[in-house]
């Protein structure tokens, strides 16, 4: 199994107080694996515009790995959005991991005058769009005719000089079907991966990358999750808190589900003090509990 990785939400709000910059730094400082995040462009609120963003964090940054949690293909034209993260790739020293999603914000779609289509034809762009990537990535002229998009003796220069991890957020049978077939990761939400059902998806992820001839154990999974450390515990629903023995206790849980990796999302009035508490008290246990094999199986 992949190693167990933690990761820290970076929120792309631009209200005042948000350092994004010194949250980043931060959390490099005190150990966490990767920093995500999301990708919205219409003003559901003042928000940054994620490739920025987080183009802004690489610069000011040396070793932590920067996550698109995940670009919502119908915003870019795939084999562009190949280019850039190539570009993202060879300046921040290979960390990015490039998260691709087939879009659910239909109303972004149509505000931004994109197009819409049944979320069927969304999951074929997402297929399109992976493909297009990796064709380009692997040099010379690529042609892709495309259920949605397409390429024509398509060609970028120079290509990445390593495999740049592609995962994806998906939760319909056939989006899981595409990640155990063709992704690097799987990074789905609490709300949507609810953890009654996701070791049931993780099955058909695992089934999928078998019969595609793939090792399951090198995929990573990756659960997002808002989280309080010191919160009122399950008094909260969709969230993952209480003390730090009790929030620990519940990532243990969710590894002996399946998932080797974890995107926090911090959600009190303190999320500096919640970064500490996580580093300092959570992780640490989590890491620990495992390495015993005192994780309850």
């Amino acid at each position: 199994m992949k190693t167990l990785q933690f990761g820290l939400n970076i929120p792309t709000t631009t209200a005042p107080g948000n350092d994004p910059i010194g949250w980043a730094r931060r959390a490099e400082a005190l150990g966490f694996d990767f920093l995500s995040a999301n990708d919205h462009l219409h003003a559901t609120g003042p928000r940054h515009e994620v490739w920025t963003l987080l183009s802004w964090i690489a610069a000011s940054t040396t070793r932590i790995r920067l996550a698109t949690r995940v670009l919502g293909v119908p915003y870019r034209n795939p084999a562009v959005v190949a280019k850039a993260a190539e570009t993202f790739d060879r300046l921040s020293g290979g960390r990015l991991v490039l998260g691709l999603g087939a879009g659910s914000a239909e109303n972004e779609f149509r505000a931004l005058g994109l197009e819409t289509g049944s979320l069927g034809r969304r999951i074929e762009g997402l297929e399109d769009a992976i493909a297009i990537a990796r064709g380009l990535w692997a040099g010379g002229p690529f042609s892709h005719d495309g259920r949605v998009y397409r390429t024509e003796a398509a060609e970028i220069q120079p290509p990445p000089d390593h495999p740049i991890p592609i995962w994806l957020g998906t939760v319909g049978p056939r989006g899981l079907a595409m990640t155990g077939r063709l992704a690097d990761g799987w990074i789905p939400s609490i709300d949507l991966t609810p953890p009654d059902r996701a070791a049931g998806m993780i099955e058909q992820i695992v089934g999928a990358a078998r019969a595609a001839g793939r090792d399951p154990d090198q995929i990573t999974r990756a659960y997002n999750l808002e989280i309080w450390v010191g919160g009122p515990g399950s008094a909260e629903p969709g969230i993952v808190s209480g003390t730090p023995a009790e929030v620990a206790d519940r990532l243990v849980g969710f590894i002996a589900l399946g998932f080797n990796a974890f995107n926090l999302n911090p959600v009190s009035s303190d999320p500096d003090d919640q970064v500490e508490r996580l580093a300092g008290e959570v992780i640490p246990a989590v890491r620990a509990r495992i390495e015993t094999g005192a994780d309850g199986n």
